[in-house]
């Protein structure tokens, strides 16, 4: 199945779906990972368990993580391995999802300071928004004490910070959260 979306730039692009290898794509500053929801995400009746969620938006840190060159296999095998520790999680769950539902996990970085860095996520269907995130990710060592971002990191999604003047994609009219009411 080949679906369409518009690049920052404007222009068409055509995205083959069922060749996706799970990794997604960027476009603009945004990672978009696909998503196929199965039987084994449903409650009962069929919609999304709400739980299920949390790794959906998991797997889109990641993939955005890897997808830079900052892999967490890579931090963990540095001289000073550290990990990341979800601080925050704010959702906000807009409509349901359900068995067999095509879905985009959005991931956008916001900021990668000190030992924290926080992304704007959503979940849509088609271009409808789903749910809306907002993580928050504490970089710690393997002990679990804070530690200072790794340089790799910092270096690597500088490019995908709002200051990096690279606009977030929009290609399908979706709005990233602002969640500025959940503060």
């Amino acid at each position: 199945m080949v679906n369409g979306f518009r690049d920052t730039a404007g222009l068409y692009r055509e995205w083959d779906v069922e060749q996706d290898r799970g990794e997604g794509r960027f476009c603009g500053r945004e990672h978009i990972l696909p998503l196929r929801i199965y039987y084994e995400d449903t409650d009962f009746s069929g919609v999304v368990y709400h739980a299920n969620y949390v790794r959906y938006l998991e797997r889109g840190r990641s993939e955005f993580i890897r997808a830079i060159g900052a892999s967490h296999t890579q931090m963990l095998q540095a001289a000073t391995p550290v990990t990341f520790m979800v601080s925050r999680l704010d959702l906000r769950f807009v409509r349901p999802a359900r068995i067999d539902d095509r879905l985009e996990v959005r991931t956008l970085m916001e900021t990668a300071r000190g030992a924290r860095v926080s992304c704007r996520q959503a979940v849509t269907r088609g271009g409808e928004l789903i749910l809306e995130a907002v993580v928050e990710n504490v970089c710690v060592s393997l002990d679990g004490k804070p530690k200072r971002l790794p340089r790799v990191l910092i270096e690597r999604v500088a490019a995908y910070l709002p200051e990096a003047g690279v606009m977030p994609a929009n290609d399908v009219g979706v709005v990233l959260p602002a969640m500025a009411a959940a503060e």
